[in-house]
């Protein structure tokens, strides 16, 4: 793995490459403020495959500079990042994987540069929030009223840290964020390093919940616009629900959906296998076409 630091809006990020040659598999990973650790690690194996796999920190997380300043965590922002890593970096054309959050910064990447995109794969994520937050609602009502009662009494008065509300929480992370019953180092690592100022600025304070400067994102009625090929990854129990995907293949107009069926939000660790497979058909069956 090789590491190069680039510069971004002042500040440095870290990103990482695995691999050789002119296919570039470009990873965006979530959060956002989750350092790429997660995503990085179970997706180096593309690299066996012929793909030259890169990914970073995004600015704020990981091993990237970490500034002090709300202004910088806006979509419109990461998306430049994105461009400037590219670039930097001279990836040339690439597929782009977006896992979660990474999956909204990727798919306004392609609206903006659509030039750079071969194919785009979105992987676990949501194109309306306004759907996914009553997602939210939905799972945590699964856990009981009383749970659900007590759960937004203790974000409103500030006491999450309650063994109560922690437990609620570790429930619906092992339900519909990765359902293994142990969970690798990398994701583990990820989860209890995220950038809370990015998080919360961008998502809000508290998982499942999503009330930042994000809340209102609804790109549905502008995804017919995307020519390219996409691939869109889910999985049955994900915390973003599947009818999310559903309704983006839908008014995608080159759009492919697989739903994993024993998996939720990270399907690459849930069904490695079948994940791989799944990603590594879509790549060879649309670089035919695209190149």
């Amino acid at each position: 793995m090789r590491r190069e630091k680039v510069a971004v809006s002042g500040h440095n990020v870290m990103t990482y490459t695995i691999g050789e040659g002119d296919n570039v598999l470009l990873l965006l990973h979530g959060g956002p403020g989750c350092p790429c650790n997660y995503l990085r690690d179970s997706h180096s194996v593309f690299a066996e495959h012929g793909y030259k796999v890169v990914t970073w920190d995004q600015l704020g997380c990981g091993e990237s500079d970490t500034p002090n300043n709300e202004t910088l965590w806006t979509i419109e922002r990461f998306v430049k990042e994105v461009e400037t890593v590219r670039k930097t970096l001279n990836l040339g054309e690439v597929h782009l994987l977006g896992q979660s959050w990474g999956g909204v910064l990727g798919l306004e990447y392609c609206f903006e540069y659509t030039s750079n995109v071969k194919t785009f794969i979105a992987a676990n994520t949501a194109f309306d929030l306004s759907i996914m937050q009553r997602g939210f609602e939905r799972y945590k009502m699964a856990l009981g009223e009383e749970t659900f009662a007590m759960m937004s009494m203790r974000e409103a008065d500030g006491t999450t840290q309650h063994p109560e509300y922690q437990a609620a929480i570790t429930l619906l992370m092992y339900r519909h964020i990765c359902r293994n019953e142990t969970w690798p180092d990398s994701v583990k690592f990820s989860m209890e390093n995220i950038a809370e100022d990015v998080f919360g600025t961008i998502f809000g304070k508290y998982f499942f919940n999503c009330t930042g400067n994000i809340r209102d994102y609804n790109r549905m009625d502008e995804l017919h616009k995307l020519n390219i090929p996409v691939l869109l990854v889910h999985g049955k129990y994900d915390e973003i629900t599947p009818e999310l995907a559903c309704i983006a293949r839908d008014r995608l107009k080159n759009a492919e959906l697989v739903l994993f069926r024993n998996s939720s939000h990270m399907p690459f660790i849930e069904e490695t296998e079948k994940y791989v497979n799944t990603v590594c058909n879509f790549l060879k069956k649309t670089t035919k076409v695209v190149n």
